[in-house]
């Protein structure tokens, strides 16, 4: 059966997905372990988004000739980006300066999602919230999470079009 050119986009799509979520996860990584920029709560919570969009990726591309689950990895796309929009903001409001207290030292995770003790590597938080770190031709890790938060949420809706018009 070949595949067609629905099928080749959405390929291409969430194999994007998952090399810029594992990108985003190793750059994250490099900054707290090469650069000593500790994790906030925050960028913890995105760190999760990023996971699960990983994971989401790996989902949509075994079933990815599946309306139903073309339809469902689109639905939860949109849930995952706009949960990492509304993390980035938060973010980016406290390095701004024009929101306060909307981050402490617990990572607010339940314990049956204790991804901070068991993963402690990669999603203890070890700084409270106030800056990021700049990235390149000065911007902020904040402000650029909030344009990949933005694309996310477009290329999700896009996804999830597409699998309702299909």
């Amino acid at each position: 059966m070949g595949v067609g050119a629905q099928g080749k986009s959405t390929s291409f799509y969430w194999s994007l997905v998952l090399v810029l979520g594992i990108a985003m996860e190793a750059i994250a990584l490099y900054y707290q372990y090469g650069l000593d920029y500790g994790p906030c709560v925050l960028c913890i919570h995105i760190r999760i988004y990023v996971l699960g969009f990983i994971l989401l990726a790996l989902v949509a591309l075994a079933t990815r000739g599946s309306k139903p689950m073309r339809m469902l990895t689109g639905l939860t796309g949109v849930g995952l980006a706009a949960g990492m929009a509304e993390r980035s903001w938060k973010t980016f409001g406290v390095e701004r300066g024009f929101i306060e207290g909307a981050c402490d030292m617990d990572s607010g995770l339940p314990d049956w999602f204790a991804l901070d003790q068991w993963f402690p590597t990669v999603f203890e938080p070890w700084e409270p919230c106030g800056y990021t770190p700049e990235l390149l031709f000065g911007i902020t890790m904040a402000e650029g999470l909030l344009a990949f938060s933005a694309a996310a949420i477009l290329g999700s809706l896009w996804m999830l079009v597409r699998s309702l018009r299909s």
